[in-house]
């Protein structure tokens, strides 16, 4: 799974339909893979910060190549770029197992 899928199905909450494209069930709609490409579109990258506030982070900037939600900050060669690593570092950050958590149900 690539960036911009993962964060089209974790963050954007989009269900893969096929290979090649998601759909947005809030919507309605199906969206091709080539028609959301939010690292080299601002606009596609706006609709990740605006999504991401309405989770409850913070959007902020530092310059045209840096960006932070709460605690997660990233840089990119664009603004776009940026924000999708950050988007995309949030997705890591959550998938990580805690193991403190996770010991004890196995044992």
């Amino acid at each position: 799974m690539h960036k911009t899928d993962s964060i089209a199905r974790r963050i954007l909450g989009w269900k893969l339909n096929r290979w090649d494209r998601w759909y947005d069930y809030e919507e309605g709609v199906f969206i091709h893979e080539s028609d959301f490409q939010p690292e080299h579109n601002l606009d596609h990258a706006m609709i990740i910060v605006k999504r991401l506030a309405k989770f409850g982070y913070k959007y902020t900037t530092n310059g045209p190549s840096e960006v932070s939600f709460n605690d997660v900050r990233a840089t990119g060669h664009t603004l776009a770029q940026a924000i999708t690593n950050a988007a995309y570092s949030i997705i890591e950050k959550h998938s990580t197992v805690d193991s403190s958590r996770l010991w004890p149900q196995l044992c």
